[in-house]
């Protein structure tokens, strides 16, 4: 079977440099020559127009101001406080420094644990960790893969000094439920929103729930300041707090108030974050035209099951997730190592899981049974500025073929 018969006979792709795949020994993984290259990754690398970079550099540039709250963060903070609908917001060096200030300010004190997700970002627990916590893991929900917030409210003890709530890579928390859960029992909630920057949830924008939220600015994310992070939050004494201690402490000149650390933005970051804003709605645009590409061709793998993105509310469509259904013929780790021979820089969905890794930090241990089956069933396909129309056809050919030779290859293999 050829390797593009798949494609419908009206489709022309321009192929050079690509090799046809006619039998499983064009396969790279079996000495062939890799579909994409340059690879196709799932990080985004959204790349805003140039000249507005250039244009909001040059206030730094004849400024002379280039760190510690010049004009161009100030602008920034500004512009993301009203595209959140939130009082304030303050922008760091990057994200994690932002969830650790804020874990470390908001955190019940005495209290030793934050209750957190298992299936979430890899290093989540490390910044629990780094904040002096103890992570308490919970079970997501089947359905959205979010944080259960009826385990949460079982898991509350004398020792939660804090919730963390994690948004899944599509779609959100039930963030109104989160809140019941956290105001009954007194406890401060917060959110990692890096997945999460353009959502509403109940047609609120994401940004204001919780005591306060956090988002990245790193390359891959929708936002891109090369490197970056912020949060989001009504509380003006916990602004303050943040903006001091990502500030080494210091309330003025000179005057050292709080423990702090540098943790500051410089303006070469905020310029490229306003152009990647100015960019943002157009972005939005070609995600969705992405995302409809593959929902109209995964439909002819019926062993591949496309996560939704909720049209209900507003999205970014940013990230592509499948579910890998029991008639798939190859386990998810060899499809992933086929894939990624090709230059398909496809990835599990946050696995493994976080509480069956080692650690080297206190935490609290726990058997989830629900989070262990759901981390092996999920695969983060390529996306982002640079994946083309035509990549995700001639990709999701490469996933027929696979399928249709997959006897082929187990026998290759053997």
């Amino acid at each position: 079977m050829s390797f593009f018969i798949a494609l419908r006979s009206s489709e022309k792709l321009i192929m050079s440099q690509l090799s046809m795949k006619q039998s499983v020994n064009d396969l790279a993984i079996f000495g062939g020559k890799p579909l994409f290259t340059p690879p196709i990754s799932t990080s985004n690398l959204v790349r805003p127009n140039f000249s507005r970079f250039l244009g909001y550099s040059r206030t730094m540039y004849e400024q002379h101001i280039y760190t510690n709250n010049g004009p161009l963060l100030k602008k920034l903070e500004q512009r993301l406080a009203e595209f959140h609908g939130t009082q304030f917001c303050r922008v760091l060096a990057n994200g994690f420094w932002a969830l650790v200030l804020c874990i470390k300010t908001l955190a019940l004190p005495g209290r030793t644990e934050v209750i957190m997700p298992s299936l979430t970002y890899r290093r989540l627990a490390d910044v629990v960790a780094w904040a002096g916590l103890k992570p308490c893991f919970c079970e997501v929900d089947a359905k959205t893969l979010a944080i259960d917030p009826e385990h949460v409210r079982q898991l509350i003890g004398a020792e939660t000094a804090l919730i963390l709530a994690a948004h899944p890579i599509v779609n959100t928390c039930d963030a109104p439920m989160l809140e019941d859960v956290a105001a009954e029992q007194n406890i401060p909630l917060l959110f990692d929103s890096v997945e999460s920057v353009y959502e509403t949830i109940g047609g609120k924008k994401v940004g204001g729930f919780g005591s306060a939220e956090c988002f990245s600015m790193h390359a891959s994310k929708l936002i891109n300041g090369f490197e970056g992070g912020y949060i989001t939050t009504n509380d003006e004494i916990l602004a303050q707090q943040i903006a001091m201690m990502r500030g080494f402490g210091f309330h003025g000149h000179d005057n050292i108030e709080m423990l702090g650390l540098n943790a500051k933005l410089s303006e070469v970051h905020a310029a490229m974050a306003l152009a990647a804003l100015d960019d943002l709605e157009d972005q939005i645009d070609r995600n969705r035209q992405r995302y409809r590409c593959y929902q109209e061709l995964l439909a002819r793998i019926p062993s591949l099951r496309l996560l939704p993105f909720d049209e209900k509310e507003k999205t970014s469509f940013k990230n592509i997730v499948v579910e890998i259904l029991s008639d798939w013929p190859l386990d998810r780790e060899l499809t992933l190592e086929i894939l990624n021979r090709e230059g398909a820089l496809v990835r599990a969905y946050y696995s493994p899981a976080l509480h069956t890794r080692a650690m080297e930090y206190p935490h609290v241990p726990t058997v989830l049974p629900l989070t262990e089956r759901l981390s092996k069933l999920f695969m983060l396909l390529p996306c982002g500025h640079l994946v083309k129309i035509s990549d995700i056809k001639t990709f999701i050919a490469l996933l027929e073929f696979i399928a249709d030779h997959a006897v082929a290859i187990k026998e290759r293999l053997a």
